[in-house]
């Protein structure tokens, strides 16, 4: 017998939860194959069986939450699933329940003669009311002083089994249980004629619960301040609006988009205000010399950060090239770990769902994070006095004041809105 264990997966990550078994018990799998989908904290991954055989034992259900180096299958290498104990009773109870019904139909035919109808009619209803229960099941229901009859079989031949006992038990210790909070909640309100208000109660899914956690303590462990600017987006758009059809023939495909000319500009900015990538490491400041930039991607599950790679060495293809595949994987659930770790300072665009203006929450011990916003034409002051209705977006950098003072952040954000209202000087930055 192989046991299969939950492998180590990151430094970070100590335990995941069960989303969904891929192999069953009885099931054949194969050296390398996958068997279980794990969720953890940051990703899904999938966990292998080291050995080839037949799956004879899950040892944790979905949702159940184990952790790294946990046994959570058995595998039988020689390829024949062993039969479990209860299989074992319920084909002994078999062989005695053909038994005790062959010498029945003895006793039967022996007494069709002087017997009436009515006997044999209520000989049937007799035998068809019978239980049939594996023997640790009978035991175990004379123990606890159960009758078999009140208990519901999960075998769908309706054999009972000891699970099915204790399951019957548990059931009335919380039926027990309930009513009598019920009974309590009932005592400490007075009634209410009004009607209970429909909910829908739901567990939050690990990648919420861990979401929720970290918001939570960034804002409780930083001095997080939030500034902001606007940003004239003309000539980004008439740039790209001229160029877009010629980068996508030339990259394969691969569109222009503002992600690309707000990474370039943010990198440009962090080079010139190093504080904003840098972090508190205890009564330490790393400053960090390389710019890996996180971009915020929404997924029904919540939002995830994947990291873009030295951003200050690719060009605007590149960057769009790989924001565009971090974020179909991350739509399709397929991220590694590597590429939702190690980012140095992060993107979220809240305007691809409208947002206006927004304080984003910075990301893990990072020193700030850039929010950009939907584009609305505004009437705009031009430095000749004149009125114009130009194309606005609105930006923000929250930050930790403890790391970047206010003067750094305004500059910071300054520096970003000169780039991208000006993008020859972007291109030559980058």
């Amino acid at each position: 017998m192989a046991e299969v264990r939950i492998p180590e997966l990151a430094e970070s990550i100590s335990e995941g939860t069960i989303a969904s078994w891929l192999k069953g018990v009885g099931d054949s799998v194969e050296k390398g194959e996958n068997i279980l989908e794990l969720e953890t904290d940051k990703v899904n991954v999938e966990v292998i069986s080291e050995e080839a055989g037949v799956i004879t034992e899950l040892k944790a259900e979905e949702g159940d939450t184990v952790e790294v180096g946990q046994v959570i299958a058995v595998v039988d290498e020689s390829g024949e699933a062993s039969p479990s104990e209860d299989k074992k009773d319920d084909e002994k109870e078999e062989k005695k329940d053909d038994k005790e019904d062959a010498s029945k139909d003895e006793e039967k035919k022996s007494e069709s003669d002087s017997q009436p109808k009515e006997d044999e009619s209520s000989e049937d209803t007799e035998g068809s009311d019978r239980i049939i229960a594996s023997p640790a099941a009978r035991k175990l229901a004379r123990e606890k002083g159960l009758s078999l009859k009140e208990i519901n079989a999960g075998d769908p031949r309706g054999h009972v089994r000891s699970q099915d006992v204790e399951n019957h038990e548990a059931s009335k210790a919380n039926q027990k249980s309930e009513s009598k909070k019920s009974e309590e909640k009932s005592e400490s309100k007075p009634a209410s004629t009004e009607p209970e208000k429909p909910v829908i109660r739901e567990k939050m899914s690990r990648r919420r619960q861990t979401i929720a956690k970290r918001l939570h303590e960034v804002k409780q462990n930083t001095a997080m301040l939030t500034t902001f600017n606007e940003v004239d987006m003309t000539n980004v758009m008439e740039l790209r609006k001229r160029k877009k059809e010629s980068f996508q023939e030339k990259h394969d495909g691969t569109r222009l988009g503002f992600m690309s000319f707000f990474t370039k500009a943010s990198v440009a900015a962090l080079r010139q205000f190093p504080a904003v990538n840098a972090e508190i490491d205890g009564d330490e400041m790393i400053y960090k010399q390389f710019y890996d930039v996180g971009v915020a991607v929404s997924t029904d599950e919540g939002l995830v950060v994947p990291v873009v790679r030295n951003c200050d060495r690719k060009t605007f293809a590149e960057i769009e090239a790989d924001i565009a595949g971090l974020a179909t994987k991350a739509i399709e659930k397929k991220l590694s770990l590597d590429e939702m770790t190690g980012g140095s300072f992060t993107i979220t665009n809240g305007g691809v769902f409208g947002s206006l203006l927004s304080t984003p929450i910075m990301n893990g011990t990072q020193a700030g994070i850039l929010g950009m916003h939907t584009i609305q034409k505004r009437p705009v002051a031009m430095p000749d006095g004149s009125i114009e209705v130009r194309p606005m977006m609105y930006i923000a950098l929250s930050y930790d004041h403890r790391v970047i003072d206010g003067k750094e952040s305004v500059n910071f954000l300054k520096t970003i809105k000169e780039l991208i209202e000006n993008p020859e000087d972007l291109l030559l930055e980058g």
